[in-house]
């Protein structure tokens, strides 16, 4: 091995010793963290003879020395000031977890949480104190194996070589593990592996698609084009009767916002009515919403407040009740908002032309945008994988399959298409995705226009976001079940049906999700414990850092977020999983249905007309107020903790220190970070209430 002078001398030094100059630099340090060197050149000459030359060598090589000692007490510096840094984070991670398991409660499968009396003790329960040892427990335990092995390692012997019973045991389960551990193991991880291939070809292909409709500036217009407004009639041109539907239930903190902005849509009166659809249960909110409707209807919009006295079927019960009204009929379109979207006044005039003189079309899907997407962690990740969804997915099925899922809100329906189709059903948790798939099969086109926006929120809580995905992901296996023998005995293309089956259900539905939790939570951590089966680099790292990067193109402002957005989407996994098992096997809680909380952000954008506040509003404002001088609450809510992400970080961690001593790099960092976003989600250390 060449000395270590050798490093910093470069070819001089393979030339000989007298060929040797050292080569003067200049340190300069702005700050403890930060330093640079600059060369500088010789002015001597090259005369190589007598002693004033071997002393100004000598005296040179003194200077360089303790120059190069300099630069590496400051790189050392450096060093300590970033591990330093990190294990604050680590300690301020750690405090943060401590205080969210003592004041957090497990999660349970039926339900939200209870709220608690203010009266009630502050003490954590049992429950959570032992679920909180428990876990303690288990990462002290890791730790200790983990040190036991580096003092093994370091003394050159294994630790299953200090006893002769230790030794053959462990010989025993290395020849069982080899001989009928692996083998299958390896199977399963190169089918994952297959299904994982397969669907980042769909997704490359689905981006290209998005490309080429980008360079090539490809646009829904309308066959007619809209007439032009006139100033003395403003009613000219295609203004056809259009209905617009409002489903909501206990929905206090979003219904003014979304009435007021449906009810400035720039459509004629007389060609507009908007119909409340609420099914709400508390009492005060159907004041709220009742005096928010006649308010309206005193300032001559044409709105109708309706309530339904069995609340059976969730949305679709209510869509169905309300297309059973006998007035219905005199209409030709409907357009559906969800509370929490804000429409802009010209979503009408900038959707419902696409279907004069174009009878095959039957619905005109808008894309969302959302008032909240930088409010959280958890918001920006949302972001990320919505605009990914609308902007490529919607995009590209629209424009060369004229067929996508119905995002259940800000589109436009023609009534004799959903009448065709069979109308709204209950029959699973995914109404919107069950009356498209219908309609398609009857030969209805679709038109998504990406440039048409209708804002509205993300969940800003873990809680609520898990419960969104899991009806979002149960529903689509319960459409499959229920749908497959129509799509298989249609009357349709085959290529179509191809599309419908093993694209858009098994690989987009099924497999997706299968293969997340499979891979990565499942299979790679086992791969650590047995080494005889493996899963390459490409696997672990290159291929899902490429998909990822697809994913943020639709959004690059999102760009620094493309890690934290591979890793929470591995964990979400975990949710998505057990609900597409749960919808294809009709397990309990395939036919949850949890009403997604909201905050109530308005659009700062459209600068809708501030409602004066009715003597229910009032009276609710009053009691905030006095709440919030008080400094009182009425119940008190614990925050969750999530076993299965739990159990699940303790696996990858531990997964993690094994590959450390075997020298995995790639695996290592995988493991560990993906460990660590399973205990932050697991503590529910993400999204709102998180700073």
């Amino acid at each position: 091995m060449a000395p270590w002078s050798g490093l910093w001398g470069g070819r001089a030094v393979l030339a000989g010793r007298d060929a040797y100059r050292g080569t003067p630099v200049v340190v300069r340090m702005e700050n403890p963290n930060s330093w640079s060197i600059s060369e500088i050149d010789d002015d001597e000459d090259g005369d190589d003879y007598g002693g004033g030359r071997r002393r100004r060598r000598r005296r040179r090589r003194g200077k360089n020395a303790k120059r190069i000692i300099w630069v590496l007490l400051l790189k050392a510096h450096r060093a300590a000031g970033c591990l330093a840094w990190l294990a604050s984070a680590a300690v301020t991670l750690g405090c943060a977890a401590r205080r969210r398991v003592a004041a957090g409660r497990p999660d349970a499968d039926d339900g939200a949480p209870s709220p608690v009396p203010a009266s009630a003790p502050t003490s954590p329960p049992p429950r959570r104190s032992r679920l909180y040892a428990f876990i303690r427990a288990l990462l002290l335990l890791s730790l200790f194996l983990l040190a036991a092995e580096l003092v093994a390692h370091a003394n050159g012997r294994r630790l299953a070589a200090a006893a002769v019973s230790l030794g053959s045991l462990h010989a025993s389960w290395v020849r069982f593990r080899a001989a009928y551990v692996a083998p299958p193991l390896q199977r399963l991880a190169d089918a994952c592996v297959a299904l994982f291939l397969v669907q980042s070809a769909d997704r490359v292909a689905q981006s290209l698609g998005c490309l080429y409709i980008r360079l090539r500036r490809v646009r829904h217009e309308p066959v007619s084009p809209p007439a032009v407004p006139d100033a003395e009639d403003p009613g000219a041109g295609y203004f056809p009767m259009v209905l617009v539907q409002i489903p909501m239930c206990n929905e206090k903190e979003v219904y003014q916002q979304s009435i007021a902005a449906v009810c400035n849509l720039d459509w004629p009166r007389s060609s507009l009515l908007v119909q409340v659809l609420d099914d709400s249960d508390d009492p005060v909110t159907q004041a709220l919403i009742r005096e928010e409707v006649d308010r309206w209807r005193r300032h001559g919009v044409r709105i109708v407040y309706r309530h339904r006295v069995l609340r059976e079927g969730y949305k679709a019960g209510n869509l169905k009740s309300a297309m059973s009204c006998s007035y219905v009929k005199d209409y030709e379109y409907v357009a559906i908002f969800d509370a929490d979207f804000q429409p802009y006044p010209d979503f009408l005039r900038r959707t419902v032309p696409h279907f004069k003189d174009n009878e095959d079309l039957g619905l005109v899907q808008a894309r969302w945008s959302f008032v909240n997407k930088d409010e959280n962690l958890l918001t920006r990740l949302q972001n990320i994988n919505l605009c990914f969804h609308f902007e490529v997915e919607q995009q590209v099925n629209g424009v060369f399959i004229n067929f996508f899922g119905f995002n259940g809100t800000a589109g436009v329906w023609r009534i004799r298409a959903l009448e065709d189709s069979g109308g709204w059903m209950e029959r699973t948790t995914v109404e919107d995705m069950d009356v498209a798939v219908r309609a398609h099969l009857k030969g209805w086109k679709f038109i998504f226009l990406n440039d048409v926006e209708c804002q509205c929120e993300l969940p800003e809580s873990y809680e609520a976001y898990r419960k969104q995905q899991h009806r979002w992901h149960s529903g689509p296996m319960q459409l499959f079940r229920l749908c497959l023998p129509d799509i298989i005995r249609c009357k349709m293309a085959v290529w179509k049906k191809a599309n419908l089956i093993f694209l858009f259900f098994l690989l987009r539905k099924l497999i997706l999700p299968f293969y997340s939790f499979t891979l990565f939570c499942i299979i790679l951590p086992l791969t650590m414990f047995v080494p005889e089966a493996e899963l390459p680099d490409w696997v672990v790292c290159y291929v899902p850092a490429l998909m990822s990067l697809l994913n943020v193109a639709p959004a690059p402002r999102s760009f620094p977020f493309v890690i934290p957005y591979l890793l929470f989407e591995n964990t979400m996994s975990v949710t998505k999983f057990n609900a597409m098992v749960s919808g294809l096997f009709q397990l309990r809680g395939a036919y949850e249905w949890v009403v997604t909380k909201k905050s109530g952000r308005p659009s700062s954008e459209q600068g809708l007309a501030a409602a004066p506040a009715t003597k229910c509003q009032q009276q609710r404002e009053e009691e905030e107020a006095v709440t919030e001088q008080t400094g009182t609450t009425r119940t008190r809510r614990y925050k969750r903790m999530y076993k299965k992400e739990l159990a699940l970080s303790l696996l990858l961690l531990t997964a993690a220190a094994r590959s450390l001593l075997s020298k995995q790099g790639m695996h290592f960092y995988f493991l560990l970070f993906q460990g660590v976003s399973f205990l932050l989600v697991g503590l529910d250390l993400i999204g709102e209430g998180v700073k």
